[in-house]
């Protein structure tokens, strides 16, 4: 129990709701990690502020084999991702990507560094701190195989950003494309120009902007199906609700289906006019067949 207000504002700060916070990231340096791992921390960690945690120590630990390291840092942080770096000769440049549930790792992928340009070595202008991105994915592998789907997965939780209710049009200014090709992922930034095109719609040009990085997977740890399922749960008054009586069609019209009291026809009040008016023959007709009276003659 909080013994202080602002340990009570922690906490309450932590708790679960229905609507989450924006995921924060916490990018490691391993106990061996060099110049190169270190910059692709200080450049991701660049472009995924201000939602991120940078450690500058060292800190020797191995995910694949011990996981309390990470899970502390998680819990001290409030960081439900991670991106920790490390070096060595069996697996050089070597980057590990994941996520928690309940601060327990849930997934877990090791990506190896083949090519790598930073962002001082590109001269162009940047995009501001907190910046928004647009996330492309090309490659077949993404939608085929279990291990990209989830690595795809996982990359849009990394650097998503937060979820906006509207979009202005000079706020897409920062595109992110991973494409996967011949088993490997190849990574760039690039930032949007809009260009005057004569008319209302911009003419639209990429300019790179790094970070530019070329990536292998090495090692998987992949959460079972039913973490993964129980991960994606949602709470009840958070789901849409189903509306009766409505259907949608192939083109998208939405139609609506109304539950009436049968209704006597005969007493519909019509539109009156001298057209519509019954002659006396009918009405007698209707009153049981009495002859009409004949008029008199003048």
């Amino acid at each position: 129990k909080p013994k202080t207000k602002r340990a009570k504002r922690f906490l309450e700060k932590r708790e679960p709701k229905l609507n989450e916070n924006t995921k924060n990231a916490m990018l490691i340096k391993g106990g061996n990690a060099n110049l190169t791992v270190t910059e692709v921390l200080k450049d991701i960690y660049a472009v995924k502020k201000p939602f991120a945690v940078l450690y500058k120590r060292k800190n020797i630990t191995r995910p694949f084999e011990d996981q309390t390291s990470l899970e502390f840092f998680s819990k001290k942080s409030d960081c439900s991702l991670f991106l920790f770096g490390c070096h060595n000769k069996k697996r050089p440049n070597n980057l590990i990507i994941g996520r928690m549930f309940d601060y327990h790792v849930l997934d877990m992928i090791e990506l190896g560094i083949e090519k790598f340009v930073s962002l001082k070595d590109i001269k162009n202008s940047k995009c501001p701190e907190g910046t928004k991105p647009m996330l492309i994915f090309a490659g077949d592998m993404f939608d085929v195989n279990e291990e990209y789907r989830r690595l795809k997965s996982l990359l849009i939780d990394f650097f998503r950003g937060p979820t906006v209710p509207n979009i202005r049009l000079a706020g897409l200014e920062y595109v992110l494309h991973f494409t996967a090709v011949d088993g490997k992922i190849y990574m760039r930034s690039y930032k949007v120009l809009l260009k005057k095109s004569g008319c209302k719609i911009p003419r639209i040009e990429l300019e790179e902007m790094g970070p530019s990085l070329d990536l292998v997977m090495r090692r998987t740890h992949l959460a079972s199906d039913d973490l993964y399922k129980l991960s994606l749960k949602q709470p009840k008054c958070l789901k849409p609700k189903k509306k009766k009586n409505i259907s949608h069609d192939v083109f998208g019209t939405t139609y609506g289906r109304i539950h009436m009291q049968k209704q006597d026809l005969s007493k519909l009040q019509t539109r009156k006019m001298k057209g519509l008016k019954k002659r006396p023959a009918e009405k007698s007709a209707e009153d049981g067949g009495a002859t009409p009276k004949k008029s008199k003659s003048a």
